[in-house]
Protein backbone atom coordinates (compact mmCIF):
# COMPACT_ATOMS: atom_id res chain seq x y z
CA UNK A 1 0.00 0.00 0.00
CA UNK A 2 1.26 3.65 -0.55
CA UNK A 3 1.36 6.89 1.61
CA UNK A 4 -2.64 7.30 2.45
CA UNK A 5 -4.31 10.77 1.82
CA UNK A 6 -4.15 12.50 4.96
CA UNK A 7 -7.63 13.90 6.64
CA UNK A 8 -8.87 15.85 9.62
CA UNK A 9 -9.61 12.53 12.25
CA UNK A 10 -13.46 12.88 13.07
CA UNK A 11 -14.53 14.13 16.53
CA UNK A 12 -15.02 11.66 18.94
CA UNK A 13 -18.55 10.77 19.94
CA UNK A 14 -18.48 9.08 23.23
CA UNK A 15 -21.48 10.76 24.82
CA UNK A 16 -24.31 9.93 27.24
CA UNK A 17 -27.66 9.41 26.13
CA UNK A 18 -29.96 12.60 26.35
CA UNK A 19 -26.35 14.43 26.68
CA UNK A 20 -25.92 15.49 23.05
CA UNK A 21 -29.05 16.75 20.72
CA UNK A 22 -32.22 17.22 23.16
CA UNK A 23 -34.95 15.37 20.76
CA UNK A 24 -32.35 13.70 18.38
CA UNK A 25 -34.18 12.84 14.83
CA UNK A 26 -35.52 9.44 14.13
CA UNK A 27 -33.73 6.61 12.45
CA UNK A 28 -35.81 6.68 9.99
CA UNK A 29 -36.04 10.41 9.47
CA UNK A 30 -32.13 10.42 9.18
CA UNK A 31 -32.33 7.50 6.54
CA UNK A 32 -34.70 9.25 4.35
CA UNK A 33 -32.91 12.73 4.38
CA UNK A 34 -29.84 10.55 3.18
CA UNK A 35 -31.58 9.01 0.98
CA UNK A 36 -32.80 11.95 -0.58
CA UNK A 37 -29.10 13.59 -0.91
CA UNK A 38 -28.38 10.61 -2.67
CA UNK A 39 -31.04 10.47 -4.78
CA UNK A 40 -30.67 13.93 -6.00
CA UNK A 41 -26.92 13.58 -6.58
CA UNK A 42 -27.52 10.43 -8.58
CA UNK A 43 -30.22 12.77 -10.70
CA UNK A 44 -32.66 10.06 -10.02
CA UNK A 45 -35.96 12.35 -8.18
CA UNK A 46 -39.33 12.17 -9.16
CA UNK A 47 -39.38 13.64 -12.46
CA UNK A 48 -35.63 13.41 -13.05
CA UNK A 49 -34.10 11.10 -15.82
CA UNK A 50 -32.97 7.26 -14.38
CA UNK A 51 -28.68 8.01 -14.24
CA UNK A 52 -26.86 5.61 -16.77
CA UNK A 53 -24.64 3.32 -15.40
CA UNK A 54 -21.82 1.20 -17.33
CA UNK A 55 -21.16 -2.09 -15.53
CA UNK A 56 -21.31 -5.62 -16.14
CA UNK A 57 -22.41 -5.92 -12.76
CA UNK A 58 -26.13 -7.27 -12.76
CA UNK A 59 -28.31 -7.63 -10.03
CA UNK A 60 -31.58 -8.99 -9.24
CA UNK A 61 -34.09 -9.17 -6.16
CA UNK A 62 -34.34 -12.75 -5.35
CA UNK A 63 -37.07 -11.94 -2.46
CA UNK A 64 -38.08 -10.20 0.67
CA UNK A 65 -36.70 -11.89 4.11
CA UNK A 66 -39.14 -9.59 6.33
CA UNK A 67 -42.49 -8.33 6.16
CA UNK A 68 -45.85 -9.00 7.86
CA UNK A 69 -46.92 -12.23 5.77
CA UNK A 70 -43.34 -13.30 6.23
CA UNK A 71 -42.47 -12.66 9.74
CA UNK A 72 -45.37 -11.17 11.53
CA UNK A 73 -46.00 -14.78 13.13
CA UNK A 74 -42.97 -13.69 15.37
CA UNK A 75 -44.26 -10.58 16.52
CA UNK A 76 -41.58 -8.80 14.05
CA UNK A 77 -43.33 -7.75 11.19
CA UNK A 78 -41.21 -4.48 10.91
CA UNK A 79 -37.39 -5.11 11.28
CA UNK A 80 -34.17 -4.22 9.55
CA UNK A 81 -30.79 -5.10 8.58
CA UNK A 82 -30.65 -8.72 9.06
CA UNK A 83 -26.74 -9.43 9.05
CA UNK A 84 -26.88 -13.35 8.13
CA UNK A 85 -24.71 -15.56 9.75
CA UNK A 86 -24.39 -19.39 9.51
CA UNK A 87 -24.68 -21.00 12.98
CA UNK A 88 -22.75 -23.99 14.15
CA UNK A 89 -25.92 -26.29 13.45
CA UNK A 90 -26.46 -24.83 9.79
CA UNK A 91 -28.87 -22.68 10.01
CA UNK A 92 -28.91 -19.17 9.35
CA UNK A 93 -29.40 -16.62 11.77
CA UNK A 94 -30.29 -13.01 11.00
CA UNK A 95 -29.53 -10.86 13.42
CA UNK A 96 -31.68 -7.42 13.20
CA UNK A 97 -32.06 -3.92 13.87
CA UNK A 98 -34.86 -1.75 15.97
CA UNK A 99 -37.94 -4.21 15.54
CA UNK A 100 -41.43 -3.65 16.23
CA UNK A 101 -45.23 -5.36 16.17
CA UNK A 102 -48.18 -3.69 15.24
CA UNK A 103 -49.27 -1.45 12.22
CA UNK A 104 -45.36 -0.39 11.13
CA UNK A 105 -42.01 0.87 12.08
CA UNK A 106 -42.51 2.42 15.37
CA UNK A 107 -45.14 0.61 16.60
CA UNK A 108 -45.16 -1.07 19.85
CA UNK A 109 -42.59 -3.82 21.46
CA UNK A 110 -39.54 -2.07 20.21
CA UNK A 111 -36.95 -4.63 20.38
CA UNK A 112 -33.47 -4.45 19.29
CA UNK A 113 -31.14 -6.44 18.13
CA UNK A 114 -33.32 -9.71 17.13
CA UNK A 115 -32.71 -13.34 16.10
CA UNK A 116 -34.97 -14.50 12.91
CA UNK A 117 -34.12 -17.96 11.60
CA UNK A 118 -33.87 -20.20 8.05
CA UNK A 119 -33.60 -24.06 9.09
CA UNK A 120 -32.29 -24.07 5.37
CA UNK A 121 -28.96 -21.72 5.32
CA UNK A 122 -29.20 -22.42 1.31
CA UNK A 123 -28.65 -19.11 -0.32
CA UNK A 124 -31.51 -20.12 -2.88
CA UNK A 125 -33.83 -21.48 -0.19
CA UNK A 126 -33.76 -18.97 2.65
CA UNK A 127 -37.24 -18.34 4.12
CA UNK A 128 -37.64 -17.09 7.92
CA UNK A 129 -39.28 -20.03 9.79
CA UNK A 130 -38.42 -19.56 13.15
CA UNK A 131 -37.26 -17.00 15.58
CA UNK A 132 -34.74 -16.55 18.54
CA UNK A 133 -37.57 -17.22 21.50
CA UNK A 134 -40.18 -18.78 19.58
CA UNK A 135 -43.31 -17.26 18.60
CA UNK A 136 -42.13 -14.01 19.45
CA UNK A 137 -38.82 -12.19 18.77
CA UNK A 138 -36.82 -11.79 22.07
CA UNK A 139 -34.66 -9.02 22.11
CA UNK A 140 -31.54 -10.65 22.43
CA UNK A 141 -29.70 -8.44 24.56
CA UNK A 142 -30.38 -6.17 27.63
CA UNK A 143 -32.06 -3.02 26.28
CA UNK A 144 -34.42 -0.69 27.97
CA UNK A 145 -34.37 2.08 24.81
CA UNK A 146 -34.17 4.78 27.99
CA UNK A 147 -34.34 8.06 26.83
CA UNK A 148 -34.16 6.90 22.85
CA UNK A 149 -30.98 4.52 23.10
CA UNK A 150 -30.68 1.31 20.93
CA UNK A 151 -28.51 -1.35 20.30
CA UNK A 152 -28.05 -1.94 16.86
CA UNK A 153 -25.77 -4.59 15.45
CA UNK A 154 -22.60 -3.93 12.86
CA UNK A 155 -21.56 -7.88 12.67
CA UNK A 156 -22.14 -11.12 13.16
CA UNK A 157 -20.16 -13.95 12.91
CA UNK A 158 -19.01 -18.08 13.62
CA UNK A 159 -15.93 -19.19 14.80
CA UNK A 160 -16.09 -22.93 15.11
CA UNK A 161 -19.01 -23.58 17.78
CA UNK A 162 -18.96 -20.01 19.29
CA UNK A 163 -20.62 -16.92 17.42
CA UNK A 164 -20.18 -13.50 18.64
CA UNK A 165 -21.65 -10.46 17.57
CA UNK A 166 -21.03 -6.63 17.92
CA UNK A 167 -23.05 -3.88 19.05
CA UNK A 168 -23.62 -0.06 18.66
CA UNK A 169 -25.19 1.30 21.88
CA UNK A 170 -26.88 4.81 22.85
CA UNK A 171 -29.47 6.80 20.89
CA UNK A 172 -28.60 6.48 17.04
CA UNK A 173 -25.78 8.56 15.61
CA UNK A 174 -24.41 8.98 18.94
CA UNK A 175 -22.67 6.17 19.81
CA UNK A 176 -21.51 5.90 24.09
CA UNK A 177 -19.84 2.70 23.48
CA UNK A 178 -19.66 -0.73 21.76
CA UNK A 179 -19.92 -4.25 23.22
CA UNK A 180 -19.34 -7.63 22.01
CA UNK A 181 -20.66 -10.65 22.86
CA UNK A 182 -20.82 -14.57 22.33
CA UNK A 183 -23.04 -17.57 21.91
CA UNK A 184 -22.17 -21.12 21.70
CA UNK A 185 -26.01 -22.54 21.71
CA UNK A 186 -26.74 -21.07 17.58
CA UNK A 187 -27.65 -17.70 19.03
CA UNK A 188 -30.10 -18.57 21.27
CA UNK A 189 -28.53 -16.96 24.74
CA UNK A 190 -25.77 -14.58 24.29
CA UNK A 191 -22.65 -13.66 26.80
CA UNK A 192 -21.11 -10.17 27.49
CA UNK A 193 -17.67 -10.07 26.88
CA UNK A 194 -16.19 -6.70 26.47
CA UNK A 195 -17.03 -3.23 25.52
CA UNK A 196 -15.30 -0.34 23.52
CA UNK A 197 -15.71 3.57 24.69
CA UNK A 198 -17.09 5.39 21.90
CA UNK A 199 -14.57 7.83 21.12
CA UNK A 200 -11.94 5.00 20.45
CA UNK A 201 -9.95 5.91 17.74
CA UNK A 202 -11.34 9.54 16.70
CA UNK A 203 -14.69 7.67 17.03
CA UNK A 204 -13.15 5.30 13.57
CA UNK A 205 -14.04 2.29 16.14
CA UNK A 206 -17.34 1.90 16.27
CA UNK A 207 -18.82 0.19 13.43
CA UNK A 208 -16.72 -2.89 13.01
CA UNK A 209 -17.25 -6.31 10.82
CA UNK A 210 -15.17 -8.96 10.94
CA UNK A 211 -13.72 -11.51 8.10
CA UNK A 212 -12.65 -14.79 9.59
CA UNK A 213 -9.37 -15.85 7.96
CA UNK A 214 -7.54 -19.04 7.36
CA UNK A 215 -4.46 -18.06 8.91
CA UNK A 216 -5.95 -18.01 12.64
CA UNK A 217 -6.91 -14.46 12.82
CA UNK A 218 -9.91 -12.64 12.46
CA UNK A 219 -9.35 -9.21 10.56
CA UNK A 220 -11.77 -6.16 11.43
CA UNK A 221 -12.88 -3.00 9.14
CA UNK A 222 -14.32 -0.12 11.15
CA UNK A 223 -15.39 3.22 10.80
CA UNK A 224 -17.76 5.93 12.33
CA UNK A 225 -21.25 4.99 12.82
CA UNK A 226 -22.59 8.46 11.66
CA UNK A 227 -23.53 9.20 8.44
CA UNK A 228 -22.95 12.74 8.53
CA UNK A 229 -19.32 12.33 9.11
CA UNK A 230 -16.88 11.53 7.46
CA UNK A 231 -14.30 8.60 8.54
CA UNK A 232 -11.16 6.68 7.29
CA UNK A 233 -11.85 3.01 7.32
CA UNK A 234 -9.19 1.27 10.26
CA UNK A 235 -8.05 -2.04 9.90
CA UNK A 236 -6.98 -4.27 12.67
CA UNK A 237 -6.16 -7.95 13.42
CA UNK A 238 -6.79 -10.09 16.73
CA UNK A 239 -6.18 -13.84 17.35
CA UNK A 240 -9.27 -16.20 16.71
CA UNK A 241 -9.14 -17.17 20.13
CA UNK A 242 -8.84 -13.86 21.63
CA UNK A 243 -11.32 -11.50 20.04
CA UNK A 244 -12.99 -10.82 23.54
CA UNK A 245 -9.79 -9.34 24.76
CA UNK A 246 -9.87 -5.43 23.52
CA UNK A 247 -5.82 -5.68 24.57
CA UNK A 248 -5.12 -8.38 21.69
CA UNK A 249 -6.45 -6.17 18.43
CA UNK A 250 -3.31 -4.74 16.94
CA UNK A 251 -3.62 -1.90 14.48
CA UNK A 252 -2.55 -1.50 11.24
CA UNK A 253 -0.65 1.24 9.94
CA UNK A 254 1.31 3.79 8.04
CA UNK A 255 4.62 5.39 9.83
CA UNK A 256 8.41 6.08 8.65
CA UNK A 257 7.60 5.29 5.30
CA UNK A 258 5.93 2.04 5.54
CA UNK A 259 2.77 0.01 6.43
CA UNK A 260 3.62 -2.29 9.12
CA UNK A 261 1.25 -4.39 11.75
CA UNK A 262 1.48 -2.17 15.34
CA UNK A 263 1.73 1.71 13.96
CA UNK A 264 -0.82 3.48 14.65
CA UNK A 265 -3.87 2.71 13.15
CA UNK A 266 -4.47 4.67 9.58
CA UNK A 267 -7.19 4.53 7.22
CA UNK A 268 -6.61 1.92 4.24
CA UNK A 269 -8.77 3.64 1.82
CA UNK A 270 -9.75 7.34 1.11
CA UNK A 271 -12.27 8.77 4.05
CA UNK A 272 -15.60 9.14 3.16
CA UNK A 273 -19.29 9.15 4.57
CA UNK A 274 -19.96 5.70 5.67
CA UNK A 275 -22.79 3.59 6.58
CA UNK A 276 -23.33 -0.85 6.93
CA UNK A 277 -20.15 -2.54 6.26
CA UNK A 278 -19.65 -6.18 5.57
CA UNK A 279 -16.02 -7.54 5.50
CA UNK A 280 -15.41 -11.14 4.59
CA UNK A 281 -13.40 -13.86 3.69
CA UNK A 282 -14.49 -15.06 0.36
CA UNK A 283 -12.90 -17.95 -2.47
CA UNK A 284 -9.18 -17.16 -1.47
CA UNK A 285 -9.66 -13.59 -1.09
CA UNK A 286 -11.45 -10.45 0.48
CA UNK A 287 -14.84 -9.10 -0.03
CA UNK A 288 -15.71 -5.96 1.70
CA UNK A 289 -19.33 -4.35 0.89
CA UNK A 290 -20.99 -1.14 1.77
CA UNK A 291 -23.39 1.48 2.04
CA UNK A 292 -22.13 4.65 0.45
CA UNK A 293 -23.78 7.91 1.56
CA UNK A 294 -22.32 10.30 -1.53
CA UNK A 295 -23.28 9.12 -3.84
CA UNK A 296 -25.52 6.92 -2.84
CA UNK A 297 -25.49 3.13 -3.65
CA UNK A 298 -24.19 -0.07 -2.24
CA UNK A 299 -21.03 -1.14 -3.60
CA UNK A 300 -18.06 -4.36 -3.25
CA UNK A 301 -14.80 -4.55 -3.59
CA UNK A 302 -13.11 -7.52 -3.92
CA UNK A 303 -8.80 -8.37 -3.22
CA UNK A 304 -6.60 -10.86 -2.52
CA UNK A 305 -5.53 -10.08 1.53
CA UNK A 306 -6.45 -8.18 4.32
CA UNK A 307 -3.91 -5.47 3.38
CA UNK A 308 -4.34 -5.05 -0.17
CA UNK A 309 -4.36 -1.54 -1.12
CA UNK A 310 -7.78 -0.01 -1.07
CA UNK A 311 -7.22 3.08 -2.52
CA UNK A 312 -6.42 1.82 -5.90
CA UNK A 313 -8.95 -1.39 -5.60
CA UNK A 314 -12.26 -1.13 -8.28
CA UNK A 315 -15.97 -0.13 -6.29
CA UNK A 316 -18.16 -1.77 -7.97
CA UNK A 317 -21.20 -0.65 -7.98
CA UNK A 318 -24.10 -3.42 -6.87
CA UNK A 319 -27.10 -1.36 -5.36
CA UNK A 320 -28.39 2.19 -6.89
CA UNK A 321 -31.81 4.57 -5.03
CA UNK A 322 -34.43 5.04 -7.12
CA UNK A 323 -38.01 6.08 -5.97
CA UNK A 324 -41.04 4.36 -4.71
CA UNK A 325 -42.69 2.79 -8.03
CA UNK A 326 -39.93 2.95 -9.92
CA UNK A 327 -37.87 -0.18 -8.87
CA UNK A 328 -36.35 -2.33 -11.30
CA UNK A 329 -33.50 -4.54 -11.67
CA UNK A 330 -31.27 -3.13 -9.14
CA UNK A 331 -32.66 0.10 -8.35
CA UNK A 332 -33.78 0.16 -5.04
CA UNK A 333 -36.25 2.77 -3.04
CA UNK A 334 -34.57 3.91 0.14
CA UNK A 335 -31.40 1.18 0.57
CA UNK A 336 -29.01 1.01 2.98
CA UNK A 337 -27.56 -2.64 4.84
CA UNK A 338 -25.94 -4.63 1.88
CA UNK A 339 -24.85 -7.80 4.14
CA UNK A 340 -23.18 -10.82 2.31
CA UNK A 341 -25.29 -13.95 2.40
CA UNK A 342 -22.63 -16.72 3.58
CA UNK A 343 -22.82 -19.80 1.06
CA UNK A 344 -22.08 -17.19 -1.84
CA UNK A 345 -19.17 -16.36 -3.77
CA UNK A 346 -17.85 -13.85 -6.32
CA UNK A 347 -18.87 -14.92 -9.21
CA UNK A 348 -22.81 -15.52 -7.74
CA UNK A 349 -22.88 -13.00 -4.24
CA UNK A 350 -25.74 -12.16 -2.35
CA UNK A 351 -26.73 -9.84 0.04
CA UNK A 352 -29.27 -8.54 2.77
CA UNK A 353 -30.50 -5.20 1.45
CA UNK A 354 -32.71 -3.37 3.96
CA UNK A 355 -35.14 -0.53 3.09
CA UNK A 356 -37.33 2.59 4.83
CA UNK A 357 -39.02 4.37 2.84
CA UNK A 358 -42.88 4.71 5.13
CA UNK A 359 -44.19 2.83 8.08
CA UNK A 360 -45.29 0.12 6.16
CA UNK A 361 -41.76 -0.68 4.05
CA UNK A 362 -39.28 -1.21 6.48
CA UNK A 363 -37.59 -4.48 5.24
CA UNK A 364 -34.92 -6.79 4.72
CA UNK A 365 -34.46 -8.43 1.10
CA UNK A 366 -32.24 -10.53 -0.52
CA UNK A 367 -30.65 -9.57 -3.74
CA UNK A 368 -28.27 -11.35 -6.22
CA UNK A 369 -25.39 -10.15 -7.37
CA UNK A 370 -23.08 -11.31 -10.80
CA UNK A 371 -20.63 -10.13 -12.97
CA UNK A 372 -18.37 -8.78 -10.08
CA UNK A 373 -14.49 -8.65 -10.90
CA UNK A 374 -12.63 -11.33 -8.88
CA UNK A 375 -9.34 -9.79 -7.16
CA UNK A 376 -6.32 -8.70 -9.08
CA UNK A 377 -3.22 -10.76 -7.88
Amino acid sequence: MHEPHRFRSVRPDGRTAGSGRPNPPSRRSLLRSAAAGGLAAAGILAGAPGAAATSRVTESKVRDLSGPALTGRFAAPWTDLGIPVRCPDGSMLFVCGDTFDGGGDGGPDWRSPVGLRSSNASPGSLVVDGAVGGSRAVGLVPEGHTGGTTAIPSDVFTVGPTMYMHLMRGVIYETHHTDFWRSDDNGETWQYLCQWPGGLHGGQFQQKTYAVADDGYLYVLSTAFDRDVTSGLLLHRVRQDAPGDPAAYEPWGYAGGAWAWGNPPTTVTSPRRWGEICFRAMGGGYALTWLNMSPLDIRAQIFATPTSNLFTTAEQTMIVPTVPGRETGNAVASPYGGFIIPGSGVDDLHIAVSQWYDAQNYRVMQYRVNGLEGPAH
